[in-house]
């Protein structure tokens, strides 16, 4: 697998013999407050995506069977995704998700919160895109940018207190 991002605390990876993208992140926090943090939508919002990204929830319905969609602007410009819940546990998540402007190319993503412990959780998240291609497309198209500034309003939010 390579590796394409440039932060020490995220990692992510192209599988070499599927069409796969690998995220792992560290958290220090409890699997149960970054899981909420995923399916909350008012928190959600203030953490996904790029710094200078505001994010606007349109439709959330975070339970196993219901949808979502947001749109998140950026410098006057907007970006919508969307997807499904396929299944929402207790330390997992399986949806869709679709970036309107490629609205053909749907991902099946694959969150796992694991418990590490001392009230820490490592995130994995697998994302299954339609081929590899399409793979090398969501990589090349900065995509580690919204997940490691994410990440570190997600943290930020968790050290504050407010995911609780």
């Amino acid at each position: 697998m390579s590796t394409t991002t440039s932060r020490p605390d995220t990692t992510i990876e192209a599988d070499p013999n599927l069409p796969i993208i690998r995220t792992t992140r560290e958290f220090d926090a409890p699997p149960a407050l970054v899981l909420r943090a995923h399916l909350d939508p008012d928190l959600y919002a203030r953490w996904v995506g790029p710094d200078g990204t505001t994010t606007r929830i349109d439709h959330w319905d975070a339970r196993t069977g219901g949808s979502w969609r947001f749109s998140g602007v950026s410098e006057g410009e907007e970006y919508s995704f969307r997807g499904c819940f396929h299944e929402v546990g207790d330390d997992r998540i399986v949806q869709t998700f679709t970036w309107e402007g490629m609205p053909h190319d749907v991902s099946l993503e694959t969150l796992l919160f694991e418990d590490l412990g001392d009230g820490r959780c490592r995130l994995v998240g697998q994302s299954l895109v339609e081929s590899f291609e399409s793979r090398d497309a969501w990589l090349r198209s900065g995509m580690e940018v919204g997940v490691e500034d994410g990440y570190a309003k997600l943290d930020a939010l968790l050290a504050e207190g407010h995911v609780a």
